[in-house]
């Protein structure tokens, strides 16, 4: 598939090598340019593109922001942020963006960038909702794109927080207390100051000799005194809920 992208950064130095990388790229058809966003919007207004590459610091309308207003095209291309911070993660998994990049860019780490691009082009039924918020995590050196739904439980470290999926952990830099409020109504519930949970997959809340605790993948967990009852109240609801439905 030949792919039609923008390339959007505001430092020249680092537009042309990010141009030239896509160029090199055999999957790539054409390149094009914006040292800002307004002038990315230019290009998108008179172009239809596949992809937009995107650096998130920029003066003015930041990449943020402008991905905020991609997702609101009738046919939104991909959006890849391609930037030298990793603060940008937890906007980014609310954005449901395709990839996140850091710089320095390497060839074969934009290369699969440019996969998923492609696979989502000639996919017509991805098995997961483009929507689906994911969050970017380190793994052996490459930055993936990690489902939210494949996650059962969070636990905080100090101001990161450790994402737990059934057979892995991943420690990303955002707070438990941001997830908590971000995640509220995909089922996810505070359980203790130090950790998250989803509640479908809590199957037991058992009392024991210093408090409460549930389970979740075998690993028990503490609930604290505080988050007691309102844990209660959500599973008594949520068994309700699939006793009548």
């Amino acid at each position: 598939m030949s792919l039609v992208v923008l390339a959007v950064d505001d430092e020249p130095p680092a537009l042309d090598e990010l141009a030239y990388l896509l160029d090199a790229d055999g999957r790539v058809a054409h390149v094009h340019r914006a040292g800002d966003a307004t002038e990315a919007l230019r290009v998108l207004r008179d172009t239809e593109v596949d992809a937009v590459f995107l650096d998130i610091r920029m003066p003015g309308l930041d990449g943020m922001e402008l991905a905020r207003i991609l997702r609101r095209f009738a046919h939104p291309p991909a959006i890849v942020f391609v930037t030298a911070y990793d603060d940008g993660a937890v906007d980014a998994f609310d954005l449901g963006v395709t990839d996140y990049v850091r710089k320095p860019v390497r060839a074969e780490r934009l290369g699969e960038s440019l996969r998923r691009v492609a696979g989502l082009r000639s996919t017509p039924a991805p098995a997961a909702p483009p929507d689906e918020p994911a969050i970017p995590v380190e793994l052996a050196g490459s930055t993936r794109m990690l489902p939210r739904s494949s996650v059962h439980w969070v636990e905080a470290q100090g101001d990161y927080a450790r994402l737990h999926t059934a057979d892995a952990s991943h420690l990303v830099r955002v707070s438990l207390a941001t997830l908590a409020e971000r995640w509220a109504n995909a089922g996810f519930v505070r359980i203790h100051r130090s950790y998250l949970v989803q509640l479908r997959l809590v199957t037991e809340l058992r009392l024991t000799g210093s408090g409460y605790v549930v389970a979740v993948d075998g690993v028990e967990l503490p609930v604290s005194r505080r988050h007691t009852r309102e844990l209660k109240d959500r599973l008594i609801r949520a068994a309700k809920h699939d006793w009548t439905r």
